[in-house]
């Protein structure tokens, strides 16, 4: 990124321009550099995410590691996304940024990459954001501040590892497996929408999207999980045309735990499904993901509330949606 004519930033550097800037990088790794997209990733979506899935899985062979610098705004969606498309890779794939353009001289884009790429070359497998001080699983990293240097953290779960004077990783399970034979599941269906619940949100508005052809949706909702009765019609009208409908908080920590008060109750024996303890980022690529690979909709709960990558914890719910 670099700052336009009239201020904002725009996208600018590329990969080749950074190795300018610190030749010494050359001594970390082995590195080969392909421009995928250059674009501000506010702009991206899921066919980047596409191609980049499929670079990995054809030069998976070639590498040891693949690290991926990418814009901010985005980025935990897009570590999020190559997570389920990639889910039992056995390298690291590790991706960062900068909150300030590599052309002013108080970057953190200098040290953000050099951390990621000595990550890349560690005894590690899975997506993974290196930013700031912190090793954040890819499907747990959420984007926090939009001005501080330490812009991401592990939602609901703890660090990977951390930046010190030297590296530390406080993970067992995240470790390199070589000889693993990688999985590619890739594509996603953004045909989804997210709806923050207010007070007095009619459920009409859920039913017009259901029936201009919307797939599935995300409600954030008040508490734990809790739904307004005026919505039970548009979520049962839902379960009839079987869009799965996914209901996660609008609280910025804790877990979605339905059954706890009665409005969440009554949502769940509607049919929709408690997103328990996964981020906004990693629920809604999850459900993008599971449409396309076709999964069926009485199985997307299941799936949804399964771990498959480190996402979810399960069995948190007090009323576990079984209920049909």
């Amino acid at each position: 990124m670099s700052t336009g004519k009239d201020g904002a930033l725009v996208d600018h550097y590329k990969a080749e321009q950074i190795f300018e800037m610190e030749p010494r990088l050359r001594n970390v790794a082995e590195i080969d550099v392909k421009m995928v997209i250059n674009i501000d990733s506010t702009n991206a979506d899921h066919v980047v995410w596409e191609k980049l899935v499929a670079i990995i899985g054809k030069n998976y062979s070639r590498y040891n590691g693949f690290l991926i610098t990418y814009g901010t705004n985005t980025m935990a969606y897009a570590a999020s996304a190559l997570s389920f498309a990639l889910p039992n890779i056995g390298k690291p794939v590790v991706f960062t940024g900068a909150q300030i353009p590599a052309e002013n001289i108080n970057s953190d884009a200098h040290n953000n990459f050099v951390n990621a790429l000595t990550v890349a070359t560690m005894d590690l497998a899975g997506v993974l954001v290196v930013f700031g001080s912190k090793i954040i699983l890819g499907c747990r990293s959420k984007k926090v501040n939009e001005s501080e240097l330490e812009a991401f953290k592990t939602f609901n779960g703890s660090d990977v590892g951390e930046i010190r004077i030297g590296i530390k990783i406080n993970r067992v399970d995240c470790r390199r497996n070589d000889n693993r034979k990688l999985l590619v599941k890739n594509g996603f269906n953004d045909n989804i929408v997210s709806v923050t619940l207010i007070p007095g949100l009619k459920g009409d508005y859920l039913v017009d999207l259901i029936e201009y052809g919307v797939k599935g949706i995300i409600l954030r909702a008040f508490g734990s999980g809790d739904v307004p009765h005026n919505l039970l019609p548009a979520l049962e009208y839902a379960r009839k045309k079987k869009v799965p409908v996914v209901v996660t908080t609008q609280c910025p920590s804790g877990a979605t735990l339905m059954g706890i008060n009665e409005p969440g109750l009554r949502a769940v024996k509607a049919g929709v499904i408690q997103a328990f303890d996964m981020s906004m980022e990693a629920m809604s690529t999850k459900l993008m993901w599971l449409l396309h690979q076709g999964v069926a909709y009485p199985k997307i709960k299941a799936m949804m509330q399964k771990d498959l990558v480190g996402e979810v914890k399960e069995d948190q719910g007090i009323l576990k949606t079984k209920i049909v």
